[in-house]
């Protein structure tokens, strides 16, 4: 156990990642509460309002713990990682003058990475203007106007919707004319990841799929519906809400989207983990823990060892 948690660290941030369905929240409540913490959430869609089964934000968790990045935005609106970048910048100040040390936990890598790379991104606010214009044009048009400002496109995702090809013109404008750079605070950062072997994890996510579609996932997304979220921009947020969608509009049948959210789910998990292997290549230490065993107790371990 630590000698004395209230003692200067050699770190200002503690770093929870790992792939889908690995108990990140949990261990990022255990560190928080025993080293003075408060919990910043790295997840791309957990600071959307009402979308809390199928996002598992699991706030029964946190017990007093202070969150921050959670239920922030009403769903519709399309969170980038630019904003992510500049909230999390101002929370990571506020909780550190608090005399508080900031915890990181999430899944979305790139998240995480702005953060720890500091990226320079393109401010790009709306532009009524710019949409004005555009919204005059077709959708082929529009995918071509964004092709044209930016002729080696790879985010597919961009050109699924309109309203999500409009957004991306509005960037790639932005990134032609970028604004000035702005000050990043000095972190020090200790990384933690959480790995299980790849047929536990598997089976960690179905269970935890079926237990999300018992306690009401479905009437979950139905009710986002009945509140005016279309469609459209239910499947824009991806993964279950994809499906569910789907399944909403009788598209599929319940069976066929447990299966094939079980299987998307799954191939998710593994594009997060070669993301972080990735970091790991670029020369980002990250403690692994076994997910098998306590891996609060294998943290804690960890910072005895390395951090006294």
């Amino acid at each position: 156990m630590l000698a004395n948690p209230k003692a200067p660290k050699p770190f200002n941030l503690i770093v929870i990642l790992g792939a889908t369905a690995t108990g990140k929240t949990k261990l990022a409540v255990n560190l928080a509460e025993k080293l003075d913490g408060e919990i910043i959430s790295a997840d791309s869609r957990q600071v959307y309002r009402g979308m809390d089964i199928g996002t598992g934000k699991d706030l029964h968790e946190y017990n007093a713990i202070n969150y921050h990045l959670i239920n922030i935005f009403d769903p519709g609106y399309q969170f980038n990682a630019f904003e992510f970048q500049q909230l999390f910048y101002e929370r990571f100040k506020e909780i550190s003058d608090r005399g508080n040390l900031p915890v990181l936990a999430g899944g979305t890598g790139l998240y995480i990475q702005s953060v720890l790379d500091q990226y320079s991104f393109a401010y790009a606010p709306i532009n009524k203007a710019l949409r004005e214009e555009l919204d005059k044009l077709s959708d082929s048009d529009l995918v071509k106007r964004l092709t044209d400002i930016k002729p080696n496109q790879h985010n597919t995702t961009d050109t699924c919707n309109r309203e999500r090809t409009i957004r991306a013109i509005e960037i790639a404008l932005a990134e032609q004319n970028p604004v000035d750079e702005i000050t990043f605070p000095e972190i020090t950062p200790l990384i933690f990841g959480i790995k299980f072997e790849r047929k536990e994890l598997h089976k960690r996510i179905t269970m935890r799929l079926k237990s999300r579609i018992s306690e009401g996932m479905i009437d979950e997304a139905k009710t986002l519906v009945d509140s005016g979220v279309s469609f459209d921009e239910l499947e824009y947020y991806g993964l279950e809400y994809r499906y569910l969608s789907q399944l909403l509009q009788k598209k599929i049948s319940r069976n066929d989207m447990f299966q094939k959210l079980n299987s998307e789910i799954k191939r998710f998990a593994k594009k997060q983990e070669n993301y972080f292997k990735r970091m790991e290549k670029q020369g980002h230490k990250i403690y692994w823990l076994d997910g098998t065993a306590d891996v609060y107790e294998q943290a804690l371990r960890v910072i005895n060892r390395n951090f006294k």
